[in-house]
């Protein structure tokens, strides 16, 4: 049974509305319509939900670089940054970064003319190096806005059997000086990387795995391939002979080190 003082007619409701008050239990929102508490307890759940959706939209994810993986403590490889990847990359603290990388300068062989065919598929790699060039240029522009030291040094894509002896050389160099730059803790965390974070990436961490903690070739050329997805001779070559004569200092020389 209903009773006379805990329920009120449609009349008495519209009194009520018209008289300026509402009724125990309801509110009176702007536009003069009244809601009861369940519906505006709804109302504001409903509000909090899209907020929280609208706020979740908004937060960038957090995107690690193509190949991303931990080599050592503070110490990570992967393949080129692009935009999407700066906020995973800023979680870091990154206080070196390594890029072993073709030259920036553009190179024009050739100088004689050539047919339609050849000037379409010239255009077509110039769109292409247009395009990597933009991403080059947006990476090193977001790596001025940190405190991170940037070393872009030059290695070359292989090309075998079409290496030549200068190229060789260039590898060997840059190779040299990242792995000093790795035998200073001072430079962690650090990221080395590359374009796919496969080959190049691969030759030098293999060369750490042996100079820096004594690693047997076989674990080395299986890491090697774990990320390379298959053999390069001229890479494993590298790894198996070079014996580069390196500096450090021990007072900030890495724990992984075996001396």
């Amino acid at each position: 049974m209903i009773n006379p003082g805990e329920f009120s007619t449609g009349d008495e409701d519209i009194l009520d509305q018209r008289n300026g008050h509402t009724l125990p239990g309801t509110f009176q929102l702007e536009d003069g319509c009244i809601e009861t508490s369940e519906a505006s307890e709804s109302r504001i759940i409903q509000s909090e939900a899209n907020h929280l959706k609208r706020n979740l939209k908004q937060s960038s994810p957090l995107v690690p670089p193509l190949n991303f993986a931990l080599v050592e403590d503070r110490i990570y490889r992967s393949g080129f940054p692009i935009p999407t990847n700066y906020p995973f990359l800023e979680q870091l603290g990154l206080k070196t970064i390594i890029y072993l990388g073709d030259d920036d300068k553009v190179k024009d062989k050739s100088k004689d003319k050539k047919k339609d065919k050849d000037k379409e598929e010239k255009k077509e790699k110039k769109k292409e190096k247009d395009s990597k060039g933009d991403i080059i240029s947006k990476y090193k522009a977001w790596v001025e806005t940190t405190d991170i030291k940037f070393h872009h040094l030059i290695f070359e894509s292989s090309q075998e059997p079409f290496i030549n002896e200068e190229t060789q050389d260039k590898a060997k160099a840059s190779l040299k000086i990242a792995l000093e730059l790795m035998l200073d803790r001072n430079n962690f965390p650090m990221l080395i990387h590359s374009n796919k974070g496969k080959h190049r990436i691969g030759v030098l961490v293999g060369l750490m795995r042996k100079l820096f903690q004594g690693w047997c070739l076989s674990g080395i050329f299986e890491e090697y391939e774990k990320f390379a997805l298959g053999k390069s001779e001229y890479d494993l070559e590298i790894i198996e002979l070079w014996q580069p004569e390196l500096t450090f200092r021990k007072d900030s020389k890495p724990e992984f080190l075996r001396t």
